[in-house]
């Protein structure tokens, strides 16, 4: 699944990294990346790790995670 992380929209509230700790990541500032490629800003995220992308995907309060289905 084709996922977007905009780091801009980001307010660092903590909801994506407790609900899919295998797929997001913080940095010092607390602003989201991906843990498996903390310089990229899209990924390919496995089918087995969906479950976890799409609890964070629609918790976060600011839309700054994009998922392609």
């Amino acid at each position: 699944m084709k996922t977007t992380i905009i780091p801009e929209k980001c307010i660092a509230c903590g909801l994506c990294q407790v609900l899919a700790p295998s797929v997001f990541d913080y940095t010092a500032e607390g602003i989201v990346i991906f843990k498996q490629d903390s310089n990229s800003l899209d990924l390919d995220v496995s089918d087995s790790l969906q479950q976890e992308l799409m609890a964070a995907y629609k918790e976060c309060p600011t839309r700054a995670i994009i998922v392609e289905k």
